[in-house]
């Protein structure tokens, strides 16, 4: 269903397009000097660098309640849209949740928020997400609490249900849920949209859904099963990994996460060839809307196994082919970087500070700076005329290949420390004035934590208008902020300094959108409604 947009609509964003994305002086995190956001650019900010885990200057329930804060100051629309875009563009899932629960406190009168629901609701355990999310941050308890569940969030949501299949809701299921899927059908009271639908709406109510074929359901009722020794054992998970892969039913995630099972049970090498064609073919890399770092973190298991069980019959002879596999996969997924040509000279600079040294989830070995190293390689890999390098205490430019993204984020791991662990970006303006370097973009990714740790008078707004007047005077400055704390170390009011925020590939359309003339936020505002 296409989202129309009202002419009062039309006239709200407008009216918000005009507004200055930063002009009040502040200080930041670190006590250096900063610019505040306008509501709009930092509720955009925070939601699209937020994994719901503590950040090193913030915890979870402070950002919360700035979200909480920022939604009631933000046009309503923009805040749907960015609910919206924040799961189809970006890919994430708990942050549009807590959007949406957050506008349906404080906006009621027409069917916006069913509107924005019916977007975002894209798995079928979403449905109960949501139903947790608002129960979380309403504060209530038990399910007959939610009875007073929002109108238009009951609307979109009743409307999500016609949206997925038997299989769909099985697969989703979860019996150890707080809120089950039976319980959520009984709140919203879907109504079926043909008779097919009505009757899996009867088996939800009878909780009598089909087990679904899902590789975890596979596997599990086979390690139900007794063995007479580990070598049985080991041929009869073998056997079914082989199986899976043939069947064609393991998702390209379920094929990425699983790699190192599959070198260490040894599958056939034709059944390996189908999983690396998989992994590596353009549409199944387009389709699987993946983030960089998942393929990153791909590579890191890979190569650690291969470190760890060196063997000549611990399917590490294949090792080479899946790192390579990889490499392509992301080549792919960085296809759509549009990128800039021999005649546009760009620096990219990463911050590898203590900051940037966070994990993006509890679970995740990935770390906030890997995040910065993945979307500079993407963009490296797309720019032929291209310095890269990073910061901390020092500033140092690193010669890397263009087309090996994923080697080239662990050459910079492996050498993060030669520069120290500040946030001294100012340097990296610093180097270009002081030695008269002509760049046309300069590009950091950063949490935007920046500061002089030498306590000099030295920072990187100043710094950038001396370059601009002395050096490079239609010079660009782009920051990729990558936590969404809410300020910006250089004023954007500039016509030469910009911001964007998020961890997927996707960041680069608003890069393309501002290279063309419109604003940080014209991806935002050009979902339809």
């Amino acid at each position: 269903m296409k989202f129309e947009t009202t002419n009062k609509e039309r006239r709200l964003i407008m009216k918000f397009n005009l507004q200055s994305s930063a002009v009040q002086q502040t200080v930041n995190h670190e006590g250096a000097k900063a610019f505040v956001m306008n509501p709009a650019m930092q509720l955009y900010t925070a939601i699209v660098t937020w994994s719901l885990n503590d950040s090193f200057y913030e915890k979870n329930h402070q950002r919360l309640h700035r979200i909480h804060t920022l939604v009631s100051q933000t046009d309503p629309l923009f805040v749907a849209k960015l609910a919206v875009y924040a799961r189809q563009k970006m890919y994430m899932r708990s942050a549009p949740l807590v959007l949406l629960t957050e506008l349906a406190k404080v906006h009621s009168g027409d069917n916006l928020v069913a509107r924005a629901t019916r977007k975002v609701i894209a798995r079928a355990d979403e449905i109960t997400e949501m139903l947790a999310c608002y129960q979380l941050l309403n504060r209530r308890s038990g399910i007959k609490k939610l009875n007073r569940l929002s109108k238009q969030l009951q609307k979109g949501l009743s409307d999500a249900f016609n949206n997925f299949d038997e299989y769909q809701f099985a697969k989703y299921n979860r019996s150890d849920a707080a809120i089950k899927l039976r319980d959520a059908l009984f709140l919203v009271h879907p109504k079926a949209k043909d008779e097919a639908q009505q009757a899996v709406f009867n088996k939800i109510a009878a909780n009598k859904l089909d087990t679904p074929f899902t590789w975890e359901t596979e596997l599990s009722a086979l390690g139900q099963l007794s063995f007479p020794d580990e070598t049985t054992k080991r041929q009869a998970f073998k056997n079914k990994w082989e199986e899976l892969i043939d069947s064609g039913k393991l998702g390209y995630m379920a094929l990425l996460r699983n790699l190192r099972n599959f070198l260490e049970m040894e599958i056939s090498h034709p059944h390996l060839q189908k999983v690396c064609a998989t992994l590596a073919s353009a549409e199944k890399v387009a389709k699987a809307k993946q983030f960089p770092f998942r393929y990153l973190a791909a590579y890191r298991e890979i190569a650690q196994m291969a470190a760890q069980l060196p063997g000549p019959t611990d399917g590490s002879g294949y090792v080479g082919q899946v790192l390579d596999t990889l490499e392509k996969a992301v080549m792919q997924s960085a296809a759509s970087v549009r990128g800039f040509d021999e005649n546009t000279k760009v620096l990219l600079a990463c911050d590898v500070s203590g900051s940037m040294q966070v994990p993006v989830s509890p679970n995740s070995k990935i770390l906030l700076y890997d995040i910065g190293l993945m979307l500079a390689m993407l963009l490296q890999s797309r720019c032929k005329n291209v310095r890269i390098g990073m910061f901390g205490d020092t500033w140092k430019t690193i010669s890397v290949p263009h087309n090996n993204i994923l080697a080239n984020v662990q050459e910079f791991y492996r050498r993060e420390g030669e520069v120290g662990y500040a946030t001294n970006g100012y340097l990296v303006i610093k180097d270009l004035l002081d030695r008269r370097i002509l760049m046309d973009k300069v590009m950091l990714f950063t949490d935007c934590q920046l500061w002089n740790s030498q306590n000099g008078t030295q920072h990187i707004h100043s710094l950038w208008i001396r370059y601009k007047r002395k050096v490079a005077p239609d010079a660009k400055l782009y920051l990729f902020d990558l936590k969404g704390y809410g300020q910006s170390p250089v004023q954007l009011i500039q016509d030469d300094v910009y911001l964007l925020a998020g961890w997927s590939d996707k960041i680069f359309a608003i890069l393309d959108a501002m290279e063309n003339g419109r604003q940080a936020l014209a991806e935002i505002n050009a979902i339809e409604f």
